[in-house]
């Protein structure tokens, strides 16, 4: 598994909307917070297609902008913009083995775990569940979210990952474990099952994360994976933010309730509260990286392979 090189200051950045658009007036927006980090921008063409309502353009142009991307020797990275929907669509017509000849920092997250679970699993490529451009850095980017971006996309040797102030990392089941990471928004990676791109947890660390849902989807994205065997499969588990998720009808029995239940049986090390995902600060994983977790120490750290 291969680390994309550093990420410099002055390299170029190609900004992609993988699933859904944004306003065309938010473009310049998105232009400037990624100038302000000290990049140049290049841009997709399909920032503001709105095809269906939900999506930036067909699955097609989206994957070709992806491809074009990567093949590009003037970009040295690419940033999503945001999530969304529709980014399963894009997934038959990206060239894997291009992006396996041409490796470049990818950061994203959402929508964006099937193309993180590809990436990662067909082309040997490390990439980042971090933040994207316009949800998370045009309206002000924090600090901690900024600074755990850069630690991660440009970090020697070992990278230590670090919860922002105030934010103390949960011990569900105790234990310490090694495995490369894998994961993120938990109905893509329910939804992976069976497919060319399906999440492989067999020794892996599994991180997963979710926003918006009620706890029964949950459960029951949870529960596919514990009945696809993908839980038995790895070797601890991450869970990062759980955003907005709720349970009117009983508000005591939470997400962490019920993934506790999931968890039942599985002798394996489990972390919660993660400061990676929909929240804010979001900070940043590299995904597809060594990770070694340990509860006692209330550590997760990464060996950077470059």
């Amino acid at each position: 598994m291969r680390y994309p090189k550093q990420l410099k200051k002055g390299d170029t950045v190609g900004l992609i909307c993988a699933s859904s658009a944004i306003e065309t007036a938010r473009i310049a927006q998105c232009v400037k917070a990624v100038e302000d980090l000290g990049f140049q921008v290049k841009l997709a063409d399909n920032l503001d297609t709105d095809y269906a309502g939900y999506m930036a353009g067909s699955g097609q142009v989206r994957g070709q902008w992806i491809n074009r991307m990567f093949a590009d020797p003037a970009v040295d990275g690419i940033f999503c913009v945001r999530g969304g929907d529709g980014g399963s669509r894009a997934m038959e017509y990206i060239d894997f083995d291009l992006i396996a000849k041409n490796p470049k920092t990818f950061v994203g997250y959402s929508d964006v775990t099937s193309l993180h679970l590809a990436i990662n699993q067909k082309c040997d490529l490390v990439t980042f569940h971090g933040p994207m451009v316009s949800s998370n850095m045009a309206d002000g980017f924090d600090e901690s979210s900024k600074t755990s971006f850069f630690a991660a996309l440009n970090a020697e040797g070992t990278y230590e990952f670090q919860n922002p102030a105030g934010f103390e990392i949960g011990v569900m089941k105790s234990g310490a474990a090694e495995g490369r990471l894998i994961g993120g928004n938990l109905s893509l990676l329910s939804a992976s099952i069976g497919t060319p791109y399906e999440l492989d947890t067999k020794d892996k660390i599994l991180f997963i994360e979710e926003v918006c849902e009620p706890v029964t989807k949950i459960e029951k994205w949870a529960y596919h994976l514990r009945n696809a065997g993908k839980l038995a499969a790895c070797k601890g588990i991450i869970l990062g933010q759980f955003t907005k998720i709720v349970n009117e009808e009983c508000p005591s029995y939470t997400e962490l309730s019920c993934l506790a239940e999931i968890f039942e049986g599985l002798d394996i090390p489990v972390m919660y509260n993660v400061q990676s995902g929909h929240g804010k600060p979001m900070m940043t994983l590299p995904m597809g990286a060594l990770c070694k977790m340990d509860t006692e120490k209330g550590s997760i750290v990464f060996t950077v392979e470059r």
